[in-house]
């Protein structure tokens, strides 16, 4: 009775926090390239190649140009918001992965990874940690993409922080308008977190077979690296989607004036920008992402052996 209490629902709710919690770590330390990121994604929005000015010409240029014109404080514009996205993401992509994880649900009859069992995990988690962190995502892109008029990209919103910006969109749009292009955050959270933690838990293996680490700390950091470079080519697409559908304006009846939906986004952008628009940002993204993910992953493994130890 005892051993089934320390697995029961309690340690399921441990495992979700941890997750919850490694994010936000992270992400105090990489929202400034997030900024950038985001300007870089709404830079030349539905306007041809080369007939748009660019006010970023990638990230470090980004982050001189926004210290310059706002202060270095607006390089962490929006992190309330962040954290709170990060914070709804990671508690059910990485809880449910390791509550997967712990009950062998994502490994073979061999106690290796399965491809498909992890990434179905990881995918599921992060599904519904996306539409949990749907809200969050809107005011944190909205957030970030105001700027002075000087460096303006994209739709300008007048929100004075992030509880402010909750409330009056709830208060215009309703819960729908909260949730807000949820539509391309739900591959989003799946491919991205399918793609991470698959190559995550595949990279670690796979360096520890070799024998070149056996430092835990060392495997977490080496098979984040793979993991982000793996998630950001996989991610980039629905990231610069939802992005643009959470920072469109919206008209009287609360309708998007720029896009309908994720399959009209994605065919305005793909005729008006080339294929290549997609991947907006990518640089930045993985600037962020890779960081993050070190800073994430690495956190959160030490979290689980440090649960494991006091749970003896």
């Amino acid at each position: 009775m005892a051993a089934k209490s320390k697995d029961g629902v309690l340690r399921d709710v441990t495992d979700m926090a941890m997750g919850g919690i490694s994010a936000m770590f992270a992400t105090l330390f990489t929202n400034p390239i997030e900024v950038v990121k985001t300007r870089l994604q709404l830079q030349g929005e539905l306007v041809s190649r080369g007939k748009h000015a660019v006010y970023y010409r990638n990230v470090p240029h980004g982050l001189y140009v926004i210290a310059r014109n706002e202060g270095i404080v607006a390089l962490q514009n929006g992190l309330p918001a962040m954290l709170g996205f990060q914070f709804c993401l990671n508690t059910f992509r990485l809880g449910v992965y390791r509550i997967s994880e712990r009950r062998g649900l994502t490994t073979t009859s061999e106690g290796r990874t399965s491809v498909i069992r992890g990434a179905v995990a990881a995918g599921v988690g992060g599904a519904l940690g996306s539409i949990a962190g749907t809200p969050f995502f809107l005011v944190k892109t909205r957030l970030q993409a105001q700027a002075t008029k000087a460096i303006a990209v994209g739709h300008q919103h007048k929100h004075s922080g992030t509880f402010n910006a909750l409330a009056d969109i709830y208060r215009r749009e309703g819960i729908k308008g909260l949730f807000r292009g949820v539509g391309p955050q739900i591959p989003r959270g799946m491919v991205g977190s399918g793609s991470q933690m698959v190559s995550f838990a595949f990279a670690k293996e796979w360096l520890r077979d070799k024998g070149y680490f056996q430092s835990p700390l060392l495997l977490s950091f080496m098979g984040a690296n793979l993991g982000g470079i793996v998630m950001t080519i996989c991610l980039n697409p629905f990231d610069v989607m939802a992005t643009r559908l959470s920072n469109q304006p919206v008209d009287s009846n609360n309708r998007g004036k720029l896009y309908r939906g994720m399959i009209d986004c994605f065919m305005k952008i793909l005729k008006t920008e080339g294929a290549m628009a997609f991947y907006k940002g990518v640089g930045a993204n993985y600037l962020r992402l890779g960081p993050h993910t070190v800073l994430l992953l690495v956190c959160w493994d030490q979290l689980k052996i440090l649960e494991e130890y006091l749970r003896r």
